[in-house]
Protein backbone atom coordinates (compact mmCIF):
# COMPACT_ATOMS: atom_id res chain seq x y z
CA UNK A 1 0.00 0.00 0.00
CA UNK A 2 1.50 3.35 -0.98
CA UNK A 3 1.95 6.13 1.57
CA UNK A 4 -0.93 8.39 1.89
CA UNK A 5 -1.16 11.28 -0.64
CA UNK A 6 0.60 9.06 -3.13
CA UNK A 7 -1.24 8.12 -6.35
CA UNK A 8 -0.89 3.83 -6.73
CA UNK A 9 -0.38 4.46 -10.27
CA UNK A 10 2.61 6.61 -9.38
CA UNK A 11 4.07 4.33 -7.07
CA UNK A 12 4.49 1.77 -9.12
CA UNK A 13 5.42 3.81 -11.92
CA UNK A 14 8.47 4.20 -9.79
CA UNK A 15 9.31 1.14 -9.03
CA UNK A 16 11.37 0.85 -12.38
CA UNK A 17 13.36 3.97 -11.69
CA UNK A 18 14.68 1.78 -8.72
CA UNK A 19 14.86 -0.85 -10.64
CA UNK A 20 17.00 1.10 -12.93
CA UNK A 21 19.17 2.29 -9.80
CA UNK A 22 19.74 -1.32 -8.95
CA UNK A 23 20.66 -2.23 -12.08
CA UNK A 24 23.18 0.66 -11.92
CA UNK A 25 24.53 -0.18 -8.94
CA UNK A 26 24.91 -4.08 -9.66
CA UNK A 27 26.97 -2.98 -12.96
CA UNK A 28 29.04 -0.66 -10.75
CA UNK A 29 29.67 -3.25 -7.86
CA UNK A 30 31.21 -5.40 -10.57
CA UNK A 31 33.93 -2.99 -10.93
CA UNK A 32 35.12 -3.19 -7.41
CA UNK A 33 36.42 -5.48 -5.19
CA UNK A 34 34.27 -8.51 -3.83
CA UNK A 35 37.08 -10.35 -1.57
CA UNK A 36 40.27 -10.03 -0.98
CA UNK A 37 43.20 -13.36 -0.66
CA UNK A 38 45.14 -12.44 1.83
CA UNK A 39 47.93 -15.53 1.69
CA UNK A 40 48.02 -14.83 -2.49
CA UNK A 41 47.82 -11.38 -2.48
CA UNK A 42 44.79 -11.96 -4.53
CA UNK A 43 42.11 -8.66 -4.60
CA UNK A 44 39.20 -10.37 -6.82
CA UNK A 45 36.35 -8.13 -8.72
CA UNK A 46 33.66 -9.26 -11.06
CA UNK A 47 35.76 -8.45 -14.02
CA UNK A 48 39.46 -9.48 -12.39
CA UNK A 49 40.02 -12.69 -10.79
CA UNK A 50 43.49 -13.39 -12.24
CA UNK A 51 45.20 -15.88 -10.28
CA UNK A 52 42.26 -18.00 -9.53
CA UNK A 53 40.04 -19.90 -11.23
CA UNK A 54 36.47 -18.15 -10.81
CA UNK A 55 36.81 -16.64 -14.59
CA UNK A 56 34.42 -13.27 -15.30
CA UNK A 57 31.72 -13.47 -13.21
CA UNK A 58 30.80 -9.77 -13.56
CA UNK A 59 30.04 -10.13 -17.29
CA UNK A 60 27.27 -12.43 -16.97
CA UNK A 61 25.74 -9.62 -14.85
CA UNK A 62 26.49 -6.99 -17.40
CA UNK A 63 24.71 -9.83 -20.05
CA UNK A 64 21.58 -9.99 -17.62
CA UNK A 65 21.30 -6.35 -16.19
CA UNK A 66 20.60 -5.28 -19.89
CA UNK A 67 17.94 -7.12 -20.27
CA UNK A 68 16.75 -6.44 -16.94
CA UNK A 69 16.43 -2.93 -18.26
CA UNK A 70 15.48 -3.17 -21.66
CA UNK A 71 12.41 -5.61 -20.64
CA UNK A 72 11.86 -3.12 -17.87
CA UNK A 73 10.83 0.01 -19.61
CA UNK A 74 9.18 -2.02 -22.75
CA UNK A 75 5.84 -1.86 -22.40
CA UNK A 76 4.33 -5.39 -22.98
CA UNK A 77 3.58 -8.13 -21.31
CA UNK A 78 5.45 -10.87 -22.32
CA UNK A 79 8.64 -8.78 -21.21
CA UNK A 80 7.19 -8.40 -18.08
CA UNK A 81 7.17 -11.85 -17.77
CA UNK A 82 10.72 -12.40 -19.72
CA UNK A 83 11.54 -9.46 -16.65
CA UNK A 84 11.27 -12.04 -14.25
CA UNK A 85 12.98 -15.05 -15.79
CA UNK A 86 16.43 -12.51 -15.77
CA UNK A 87 15.80 -11.41 -12.36
CA UNK A 88 15.20 -14.87 -11.30
CA UNK A 89 18.77 -15.98 -13.41
CA UNK A 90 20.70 -12.94 -12.03
CA UNK A 91 19.83 -13.52 -8.32
CA UNK A 92 21.16 -17.64 -9.20
CA UNK A 93 24.09 -16.03 -10.38
CA UNK A 94 24.69 -13.36 -7.52
CA UNK A 95 23.88 -16.26 -5.10
CA UNK A 96 26.47 -18.30 -7.02
CA UNK A 97 29.21 -15.84 -7.28
CA UNK A 98 28.57 -15.50 -3.06
CA UNK A 99 28.56 -18.62 -2.40
CA UNK A 100 31.78 -19.64 -4.44
CA UNK A 101 33.79 -16.92 -4.50
CA UNK A 102 33.70 -15.86 -0.65
CA UNK A 103 33.96 -19.61 0.31
CA UNK A 104 36.79 -20.72 2.35
CA UNK A 105 39.51 -23.23 0.75
CA UNK A 106 42.27 -24.72 2.76
CA UNK A 107 41.59 -23.73 6.10
CA UNK A 108 41.61 -19.82 4.40
CA UNK A 109 38.79 -17.36 4.10
CA UNK A 110 39.01 -14.42 2.03
CA UNK A 111 38.16 -11.28 3.38
CA UNK A 112 34.52 -10.04 1.86
CA UNK A 113 33.96 -6.91 0.56
CA UNK A 114 30.69 -4.46 0.56
CA UNK A 115 30.88 -5.18 -3.48
CA UNK A 116 29.72 -8.59 -2.83
CA UNK A 117 27.08 -7.78 -0.66
CA UNK A 118 25.84 -4.89 -3.48
CA UNK A 119 25.31 -7.95 -5.85
CA UNK A 120 23.19 -9.16 -3.66
CA UNK A 121 21.04 -6.65 -2.88
CA UNK A 122 21.24 -5.06 -6.10
CA UNK A 123 19.65 -8.52 -7.57
CA UNK A 124 17.01 -8.62 -4.46
CA UNK A 125 15.71 -5.02 -5.34
CA UNK A 126 15.77 -6.47 -9.61
CA UNK A 127 13.63 -8.97 -8.32
CA UNK A 128 11.16 -6.87 -6.27
CA UNK A 129 10.72 -4.38 -8.81
CA UNK A 130 10.16 -7.12 -12.05
CA UNK A 131 6.99 -8.46 -9.74
CA UNK A 132 5.29 -5.34 -9.27
CA UNK A 133 5.45 -3.88 -13.26
CA UNK A 134 3.34 -0.95 -14.05
CA UNK A 135 1.58 -2.82 -17.26
CA UNK A 136 -2.25 -1.54 -18.71
CA UNK A 137 -4.75 -4.33 -19.35
CA UNK A 138 -6.97 -4.83 -22.30
CA UNK A 139 -9.84 -2.79 -21.05
CA UNK A 140 -8.90 -1.02 -18.39
CA UNK A 141 -9.60 2.99 -18.09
Amino acid sequence: MPAPGINEGNYICQMKWIGLLAAMALVTACFFPWVFIESKNITITGIESTGTSFGKPGYFHFFLAAFYITFNFTPRIWAKRMNLLVTALNIGWAARNYFLISACAGGECPEKKVALYIILISSIVMLVTALFPKVKMQGSK
